[in-house]
């Protein structure tokens, strides 16, 4: 959706090069399938699920509803 076609990973070196306390909301970003790209179960995993959770998202077997919760420009 960020029109870079099979380049994701230059979202997330961008998004690793942030300085500490800034206010991106990185959590948003999720695989074009809904699921989350950290290890089920890990620390990250965790603060990006929960971070969703508290904006009303469902996550569900670390996956979101991309019908349901997908950005529609």
């Amino acid at each position: 959706m960020a029109g870079l076609g099979r380049q994701a990973r230059y979202i997330g070196k961008a998004l690793g090069k942030l300085p500490e306390g800034h206010s991106i909301p990185w959590y948003r970003v999720i695989r074009s399938n809904g699921q989350i790209a950290f290890p089920l179960g890990s620390e990250r995993f965790e603060t990006q699920a929960q971070s969703l959770r508290e904006e009303g998202v469902e996550v569900i077997d670390g996956r979101v509803s991309m019908r349901r919760f997908g950005w529609r420009p």
